[in-house]
């Protein structure tokens, strides 16, 4: 693709999240989510290959649809209320209307169906972007309609999300299917949570930012995209495949590796908040990731031979070096220290 289209599209794609993430009215907002989809649809289909159009073609159809929701339920419930402000969310009826469509936008579960099958066809850098700044805009909006928004709801979807994510990425030999369900999960932590303290929403998608972005850092630089790729790796570049291993341990939420910060603190508050069943629920679903996270590194790192054959034809392939990797390492797996400094930032 020219340098200057895709300069452009990615321009027009943050330009969209801005717009949406900073307005304070319902159809600026559906403006810039409109703005952010046609943006990345070019970027996603731009391989000219058959799965980068299907996945290209699925991911259009379903934020269409999406959209329409959203700006049905936004065009009633300025009906009801004569105001078009994002704040003002009294009517029952839009409101749930609203949510299902940003769920479905965030591929939380049970609308969660198209995500796998769309980061499958894709490049790695077109699913870093799906899976980290598509998250923003949607997250956005819902962040700032949770207190009218049903509790009991957005805590059922987001325990269901927990439940799928992990249950998904079980028997998955491709990383970005196991990346893609990782998503689901994560974002099921940070639904849960959303109507009591929004804050901690906040924090578990910084958190979450820092560790996927990195993994499909070390994924692009190492070139794989499956377990037989992976376990070759260390061939190629083994004190970063050996920092790959850690940052997927941080991604499961394993002490004491940045990972764990966000799970320890939500799982305090839905404590504070009298809901015991919820957090062991949540733990329980934690340990079906962690279990497919633990699966990936024992079979890449504990089960590869010594020399293998077709791991030597990869030895000489040039790996050009890129210089944020170490900073987003560190990052993705060092912030517990310096957790309290967070949540007083925040």
């Amino acid at each position: 693709m020219n340098p200057y289209i895709t300069s452009v599209l990615l321009s027009s794609l943050s330009l969209g999240t801005i717009i949406t993430i900073s307005s304070n009215h319902w159809f600026l907002a559906w403006i810039g989510l409109e703005l952010n989809t046609l943006a990345i649809i070019p970027l996603m289909s731009k391989m000219h290959h058959p799965r980068a159009t299907e996945a290209t073609t699925k991911y259009f159809l379903t934020q269409s649809m999406a959209s329409a929701l959203l700006l049905f339920a936004t065009t009633m419930n300025a009906w009801y209320t004569g105001e078009w402000t994002i704040i003002n969310m009294q009517t029952p009826i839009p409101t749930f209307m609203l949510t299902i469509a940003l769920m479905i936008k965030l591929a939380v579960a049970p609308f969660h169906l198209w995500l796998p099958d769309v980061i499958q066809g894709l490049n790695l850098m077109a699913c870093l972007i799906m899976l980290t700044w598509q998250k923003l805009a949607p997250l956005a909006l819902l962040i700032q309609i949770s207190p009218e928004m049903n509790s009991t709801l957005i805590t059922s979807l987001g325990a269901l999300s927990l439940l799928i994510g992990g249950w998904g990425g079980l028997n998955q030999p491709h990383l970005r299917k196991i990346m893609a369900f990782s998503s689901i999960a994560h974002l099921g932590w940070m639904i849960i949570i959303m109507p009591y303290l929004p804050d901690l929403t906040q924090l578990n998608l910084l958190v979450y930012l820092l560790m996927t972005t990195t993994v499909f850092l070390m994924m692009m630089m190492l070139q794989t995209t499956n377990m037989n790729k992976m376990a070759s790796s260390w061939m190629k570049n083994f004190p970063l495949f050996s920092m790959m291993m850690i940052t997927l341990m941080s991604l499961a939420g394993l002490p004491p590796m940045s990972g764990f910060l966000p799970k320890w603190v939500i799982l305090e508050e839905l404590t504070k908040q009298n809901m015991i069943s919820l957090a062991m629920f949540a733990v329980a679903s934690t340990l079906l990731s962690l279990f497919f996270y633990l699966r990936l590194s024992y079979t890449t790192s504990l089960t590869t031979s010594p020399s293998p054959l077709n791991s030597k034809l990869m030895w000489r392939l040039k790996i050009n070096p890129n210089l944020t990797i170490p900073s987003m390492v560190i990052l993705s797996t060092m912030l517990l220290p310096i957790f309290p400094s967070i949540i007083n930032l925040m």
